[in-house]
């Protein structure tokens, strides 16, 4: 990889994590260590975004940005979990039919973002949800499949590259003490090193899907 790229970090606390590993580096503090010399890596992700909020980062992006990597859709799940664990229903077939509610609404959302991400023209890289979190239920777990299911489907629809946090982050130290959704420094670093592996491998807006993990 001798050619110089600047990388942008879009999405939620995947990347946004750095006051959750107080004292220690950052996804984006990793990253910039991970990628060849002469590289830049900028993070435009914030804390508690949703798909439909990706948008809106990338009214910031840099003019000279190469590469985007985005990592998005745990806060969308995370908003629905009351359905998994309090809601009541008539039968299994209810249960199901509002699951697939919101499926709908999360692929119409991250279709439309992986939309506003190709208009700029640049090779795009999207991450699954990790789900080895600490004390992680089996409803969360099948939920959590759910909405990996629509960002593989969607990113595959689109000819994009797939970094597969679920292979990544697998122990229980990948995540952050203080918020054991968030990664860890350790967790940090595994996720780093991928992204700078993936957008060194990858290539163009239409080079094909490839799984990075």
């Amino acid at each position: 990889m001798s050619r110089m790229g600047h990388v942008i970090l879009l999405g939620d606390s995947v990347f946004d994590n750095a006051r959750y590993v107080p004292g220690g580096p950052s996804v984006i503090e990793h990253t910039r260590r991970a990628l060849p010399a002469g590289w830049r890596a900028t993070l435009l992700a914030v804390d508690g975004s949703v798909a439909s909020g990706v948008r809106a980062q990338l009214d910031r992006l840099p003019a000279d940005a190469t590469q985007l990597v985005v990592s998005v859709g745990g806060n969308d799940a995370l908003g629905h979990s009351a359905l998994i664990h309090n809601a009541a229903a008539a039968s299994f077939a209810e249960v199901l039919h509002r699951l697939g509610e919101i499926c709908v609404a999360f692929q119409a959302d991250y279709r439309a973002m992986l939309q506003a991400l190709a208009a700029k023209g640049l090779p795009t890289i999207v991450c699954t949800v990790y789900d080895a979190i600490p004390g992680l239920g089996l409803p969360d777990l099948t939920g959590l499949r759910l909405f990996n299911e629509v960002i593989l489907r969607e990113a595959f629809r689109a000819g994009l590259s797939v970094i597969d946090l679920r292979l990544i982050c697998r122990e229980a130290a990948d995540y952050a003490s203080t918020s054991p959704i968030e990664p860890s420094a350790q967790g940090g670093g595994k996720i780093a090193r991928v992204v700078a592996r993936a957008v060194a491998e990858s290539g163009g807006p239409t080079a094909g899907s490839r799984v990075f993990a």
